[in-house]
């Protein structure tokens, strides 16, 4: 189980209050618990922009798990500086040295860090699992949206892609490709019966 970035560095940027799931803590708690039952390791990876003064930097205090989500003793914590859970950390080295060959993925966004790190993950030969319900996004703008538009601006816009159309268009790239999509029920249900 790979939960990425399900940290505070979102929920205080303005576009928060448009997030499709607000309650990502409460649906990653639900796989995490269900993969502690069966006995399965538990991986938190955390962003980080170091020296950028941003939601990310660790220097403003936001580069920490949501309220409410704690990791019990021997599962890793590690930070990442790259969009993906592998390249700045050890990830794949930890999952190789436990002999795992499957990752289950869930986070926040959806169509970024966490469809990034189901195609590596994929491309390094583990069996991926991407669990949508358990991920969250915003709307995303167009490419040629100016970095310094309002989130009024942005949602206002008609090329902005709601978190519904995003989440729909991960799918589609990953399903049959570099992962098997499954609902949060499926995966729960099915850590807790295995």
């Amino acid at each position: 189980m790979i939960v990425i970035d399900v940290q505070e560095s979102f929920r205080v940027r303005p576009n928060w209050s448009v997030v499709n799931h607000p309650d990502i803590a409460d649906r990653v708690q639900r796989l995490v618990q269900a993969a502690r039952a069966k006995g399965d390791l538990v991986v938190w990876i955390l962003h980080s922009e170091p020296g950028t003064g941003g939601a990310f930097d660790p220097a403003e205090g936001h580069v920490r798990l949501i309220e409410g989500l704690e990791p019990i003793e021997g599962e890793p914590v590690l930070t990442k500086t790259a969009h993906n859970a592998f390249t700045t950390t050890n990830l794949q080295q930890l999952l190789t040295q436990r002999g795992i060959g499957e990752v289950v993925i869930s986070g926040i966004r959806t169509e970024q860090c966490c469809e990034t790190t189901a195609r590596v993950a994929s491309d390094l030969g583990y069996e991926v699992v991407f669990v949508t319900e358990a991920t969250a996004t915003t709307p995303l703008p167009h490419w040629t949206t100016p970095a310094d538009a309002t989130l009024e601006e942005i949602l206002a816009d008609p090329r902005t892609l709601s978190p519904e159309v995003v989440l729909e268009r991960t799918e589609y790239v990953l399903a049959g490709r570099f992962a098997t999509i499954r609902t949060l029920d499926e995966v729960a249900g099915q850590l807790v019966a295995s």
